[in-house]
């Protein structure tokens, strides 16, 4: 059953490429699947996202993935139509491609597509690259890589050029291509719109089967920290005729815990929808995104997601204009863009980074910070000051819940050592030093 619409031309207004109906987008059983086109096979719209299996700690405090609740979660996707699983040998602090191997490989190989990455951030030496490149196919008990990429390009062509190209890899990766170890190989991007041009010209070179990027309704427009907004990059890559594979449609959940006047509104809209389920319906209604990634610890998560994807309502153009002003919105309260990939962790002083940054986060949507958006025109929270000091003891109190003493933003020295691995581009040491004053700003204003 054909499912595209004409309607979802609407979603690329103001863009270089005007989007087609969906010729590829059909319902089979339960998922929502997309034809694949260099190999014809059928791609679940959903795909399995491996950087966010459940964990366990252990008695010594160390967290360990929990291969039965991951072997649990990857049953249930299989069994409801979901055979795209991105991991990479970073993820986890090194554990993903193990567990999630573990438990793709009880199930016959027909049923799933495997896609891995070369993350040599640390060490960009062909002797290095090329041990990461075949532990993968260990951990991950296979012997051809689906969907293989160049791990979070965009810092610069020079970099690009030292962990790719210079020692040898790009051209050993297409060779590799070439004799079928690899199927697809492409590269995730995390950067600014030039990086992002300087690298596709590169196309005519490298011959890109896919390239993975960050895209939602907030970074449609509104990206942040310098880095291309998402209407740009999928515009060019449709243009170019290089499918897309979406990360981050949630934002590392800040599209799913929106502010409570965004909740309201996208309520009113739609009282049956949760805010996730509109972000995924709008990363997955264009017709070149070959599939969305989504992280999904819980089983809610999956069962929640399978059902916007089964089938995928595709937007129509009334629903866009919608989560346009919604992303407006959202754009316009100051919140940290930090998508808890865990890059900047460990830190060499304690600090738990995401989880300062989560908190924040929160308590900003939630309205204990008194902020109030100049655009939001009546229409965004109570600045009511009584509402506030309320809330202020509040937010001290959630605090010390949420993050322990020895991990709290104030143990940060600025060192700048998380800088260099954050793929948001966040300031990280300033951002933690504005969640240290405003603490202590609310701690003075309670003695008082």
């Amino acid at each position: 059953m054909k499912i595209g619409s004409a309607a979802v031309a609407a979603l690329a207004a103001g863009g270089s490429v005007v989007v087609r109906a969906d010729e590829r987008l059909y319902e089979s059983n339960r998922m929502t699947f997309r034809k694949d086109r260099k190999t014809g096979e059928d791609i679940g719209v959903l795909g399995y996202g491996c950087m966010r299996w459940p964990t366990v700690t252990g008695a010594d405090g160390q967290k360990t993935v929990d291969q039965n609740r991951v072997n649990e979660l990857t049953d249930y996707a299989i069994a409801n139509g979901v055979n795209y699983f991105d991991t990479a040998p970073v993820y986890l602090r090194g554990q993903s491609e193990r567990v999630t191997g573990t438990a793709l490989a009880r199930h016959p190989r027909d049923k799933w597509k495997i896609a891995t990455k070369l993350s040599n951030f640390q060490d960009w030496s062909r002797e290095a690259s090329m041990k990461m490149y075949e532990d993968s196919f260990r951990n991950l008990q296979v012997e051809v890589i689906d969907y293989y990429l160049l791990h979070a390009v965009g810092e610069s062509m020079e970099d690009f050029n030292k962990r790719y190209v210079d020692n040898g890899m790009l051209e050993f990766l297409s060779r590799e291509r070439e004799k079928g170890k690899i199927v697809h190989l492409g590269y995730s991007f995390h950067g600014s719109r030039e990086m992002f041009d300087r690298l596709l010209e590169t196309h005519s070179q490298w011959h890109w089967d896919f390239i993975q990027i960050q895209m939602n309704y907030l970074d449609w427009d509104y990206a942040e920290s310098g880095n291309c907004n998402a209407r740009y990059m999928y515009n060019k890559l449709t243009e170019a005729g290089i499918p897309v594979i979406i990360m981050e449609p949630l934002l590392g959940g800040r599209l799913a815990n929106v502010a409570d006047n965004v909740e309201e509104k996208l309520r009113k809209r739609d009282p049956q929808a949760s805010a996730a389920r509109w972000a995924f319906r709008f990363a997955g209604s264009w017709d070149n995104v070959l599939c969305v990634l989504s992280g999904m610890t819980y089983r809610e998560h999956l069962e929640d997601n399978l059902e916007t994807f089964s089938p995928l309502k595709v937007l129509d153009e009334g629903e866009v204009e919608f989560l346009h002003r919604m992303a407006k919105l959202i754009h316009d309260y100051p919140t940290v863009p930090c998508t808890a990939c865990d890059y900047c962790m460990p830190c060499p002083y304690g600090v738990d980074i995401p989880g300062n940054f989560r908190h924040y986060n929160k308590c900003v949507q939630e309205g204990f910070v008194d902020i109030k958006p100049e655009s939001d025109n009546g229409e965004g929270y109570n600045s009511d000051m009584r509402e506030f000091r309320r809330n202020r003891r509040k937010y001290l109190i959630s605090y010390q819940r949420d993050v322990m003493r020895e991990a709290r933003a104030n143990k940060c020295i600025n060192c700048g050592q998380c800088i260099q691995h954050c793929p948001q581009s966040i300031r990280i040491p300033q951002e933690l030093h504005k969640i240290d004053l405003l603490v202590e700003n609310l701690r003075r204003s309670i003695e008082d």
